[in-house]
């Protein structure tokens, strides 16, 4: 894919308010969401207080923002935005096996912040991995588990089965089960991670496993780790007044800049959001002209 201005991660409020006001601003971008339907406000069963849009269902107000900033010429991609990585003067952004490339970036990752295990994060990158196709060569012809919080990690296993020995899968959460004679359903519950000199050690409910490799997937990544080096306020993503982060071309709204977690301040915020990115893209595009 070409590059973008601007790759906007999120479904919710904030993120396709964004979208819209972008695409006024003539900015080519896309949004990468794990599905709408993710979204807190898609859960809502009676919204009473937008604006001109009394009474209304969180689903459907969503159905509405999507179509209109999809009818305006905004690109969608349905997949988890896994790892944002500065490139030259702008970004890629990891979605799962595919890769997007912008000049700028911006977080409507939305309140939810994924728990994880317990040396989880230690471990990450020294025998735990959030990207299958991205580590998988590394446990060829090894043992591996795949811990999975939605059914986005079962296209993860059935590749890693086509690489490793044997995998072992561990739902975190309900979703569909893969349907794979190379995939062993696991009905126990993770519980910590731990490095031994045999491997990773994976404590369970009954009992404990060690495998070469760990792979846990999620469909929200937290947003330090989603990109090293953005700064925090507690679990919110620290903005100032133009929603700029502290990298930048980098910039966040919505619920995950922190309270009131209301779709008028999330809506709103996308919007400055949009308007900061596209002022700061014509500067950048004046400089290097000059």
């Amino acid at each position: 894919m070409s590059n973008l201005d601007l790759v906007i991660i999120g479904g919710g409020p904030a993120a396709w308010s964004c979208a819209m006001t972008a695409i006024n601003r003539s900015l080519s971008c896309t949004v990468v969401t794990a599905g709408s339907h993710r979204s807190g406000m898609s859960k809502a069963h009676l919204i009473t207080n937008y604006p001109g849009l009394p009474n209304i269902s969180g689903e459907e107000l969503m159905e509405k923002m999507r179509s209109q900033a999809v009818s305006m010429g905004c690109l969608v991609m349905e997949g988890n935005a896994r790892q944002v990585m500065p490139a030259g003067s702008g970004f890629m952004t990891l979605v799962g096996n595919d890769i997007l490339q912008s000049n700028a970036i911006v977080l409507a990752l939305g309140a939810a912040m994924p728990k994880l295990l317990p040396g989880e994060s230690e471990l990450l990158g020294h025998g735990v991995s959030w990207c299958g196709t991205c580590d998988g060569m590394f446990y060829r012809k090894k043992p591996v588990a795949v811990l999975s919080a939605w059914e986005g990690g079962v296209e993860d296993a059935e590749f890693l089965a086509g690489v490793c020995s044997s995998v072992d899968y561990y739902s975190l959460s309900k979703h569909p089960l893969p349907n794979d004679s190379r995939i062993t359903i696991k009905d126990i519950r993770p519980l910590a991670l731990e490095k031994t000199d045999s491997g990773i050690c994976l404590k369970t409910s009954d009992g404990d496993a060690t495998y070469a490799g760990v792979f846990v997937f999620r469909p929200a990544v937290a947003p330090g780790t989603l990109l090293p080096g953005l700064e925090m306020d507690g679990s919110a993503i620290r903005v100032d007044r133009r929603m700029a982060t502290s990298i930048p071309r980098v910039y966040a709204c919505g619920d995950c800049t922190g309270q009131p977690l209301q779709i008028a301040k999330a809506v709103g915020e996308g919007n400055v959001a949009a308007i900061s990115a596209a002022a700061d893209l014509s500067a950048l595009k004046k400089e290097n002209a000059g």
